[in-house]
């Protein structure tokens, strides 16, 4: 008997909608859209991004789990793993009684027919599909559309002989999911690329080839099983872990078109390298939200807010960075008093504290959140930086 599978919601959306405001929205945050997406108070100013926090297929995973656990009261709910990468959210899903596969207390291996498995916006990986459909698993499918659309994408390029080249993090719940895609299809291969230096090392063996072995060390965490570059670098074709920062997913893929060209000829690259846009519109629209906030307005700090493994939230603070003091602050409690910020900066792996972060006397600060923060943590983060300028 086929598993049972919700992807366009559990008709519950009306009864969740109240908790769902009470948890996540903020009256305040629509006040400072309507005023031109300022607010001032005192000596503080707060210039917001027109473009930040909750994305749709955010909205709607964290919809879903709400409906389902509202569907099912009366048996266990799991996701398997973080819905998305903001703690306070995740926290807020485990308060409602949603128990995480991925915590070191559950055996992902125990779900069975009476259990309800969300998957999250990041979706799963096929294998991981299979096995929860062969257990006999309510399923309740948040995926983003625009995640499935990178699917999509990497199956066609498997089905049509091309390896896909996947700008990402290859421990990425979102990039492992994709990379599966491309090996579902008999004879599929995927190489995962972190960045323009690492997609540069893959241009040059397929310019000319070069140390096979030291190629498959180098990758070894990042490449399909029985990856062989000599072969399988012929035919590329170019997609993306949807979060990652697109100007660097577009020279990346520039930089492999180029590569292919040289080594190919021009009448060989239809045939040997293919690409497709597959950077999310509103990880792109956050993207340019930011540029345009610091194109246009002076500010003395920017606030990033989100979750340090939200790939988004980094790369709005990648972008703000080199331009303007920046502070990515995982959530409000980040903001220790006038003097003291926690935060992580851009190159750093772990969290730091700064002091004397905030100017005195009239102070500007640029404000954005990435694709996984709701707008209550927006408010908090406002209302504290009021506090302190007081």
């Amino acid at each position: 008997m086929p598993p049972v599978i919700f992807r366009k919601g559990l008709d519950l959306k009306h009864e969740v909608a109240g908790v769902l405001a009470e948890s996540y929205h903020s009256l305040l945050v629509r006040q400072i859209k309507a005023n031109d997406f300022r607010y001032s108070s005192g000596r503080l100013s707060v210039v917001l991004a027109r473009e930040f926090g909750f994305c749709y297929g955010v909205d709607r995973a964290v919809d879903y789990a709400y409906q389902a656990r509202k569907r099912f009261p009366d048996r266990p709910v799991f996701l398997t793993g973080e819905i998305i990468h903001n703690p306070h959210v995740n926290d807020q899903l485990r308060a409602q009684g949603i128990r995480f596969l991925s915590d070191p207390d559950e055996d992902a291996t125990a779900v069975g027919p009476d259990d309800v498995v969300i998957l999250p916006a990041f979706g799963v990986t096929v294998q991981e599909l299979l096995r929860l459909s062969q257990a006999g698993c309510t399923l309740v499918d948040t995926t983003c559309g625009s995640v499935l659309n990178v699917w999509k994408n990497v199956s066609r390029y498997a089905k049509d002989g091309y390896t896909s080249v996947i700008h990402g993090k290859y421990w990425h719940e979102e990039t492992e999911a994709t990379a599966s895609q491309a090996v579902q299809v008999a004879g599929g291969h995927y190489l995962v690329v972190l960045d323009k230096a690492e997609a540069a090392i893959a241009c040059d063996y397929i310019r000319g080839g070069g140390h096979k072995a030291g190629f498959l060390e180098r990758f070894a965490r990042a490449i399909s099983p029985g990856f062989d570059p000599d072969t399988h670098l012929q035919r590329v074709g170019c997609a993306n872990q949807t979060t990652m920062l697109s100007t660097e997913s577009m020279e990346i893929g520039e930089m492999f078109r180029q590569a292919v060209l040289e080594r190919y000829g021009e009448v060989a690259l239809t045939g040997r390298f293919r690409a497709f846009d597959t950077i999310c519109s509103a990880t792109q629209d956050r993207q340019d939200a930011v540029v345009k906030l610091l194109d246009e307005e002076r500010v003395d700090a920017m606030l990033v807010i989100g979750g340090y493994n939200s790939s988004n939230t980094c790369n709005l603070a990648r972008i703000c960075a080199g331009k303007v003091p920046t502070y990515h602050i995982a959530d409000p409690e980040g903001l220790v008093s006038a003097t003291e910020i926690r935060h992580r900066s851009v190159q750093a792996k772990t969290e730091e504290v700064t002091e004397g972060w905030l100017p005195s006397g009239p102070v500007r600060i640029g404000l954005t959140s990435g694709a996984s923060t709701p707008d209550n943590l927006m408010e908090v983060v406002v209302r504290k930086l009021e506090a302190f300028t007081a």
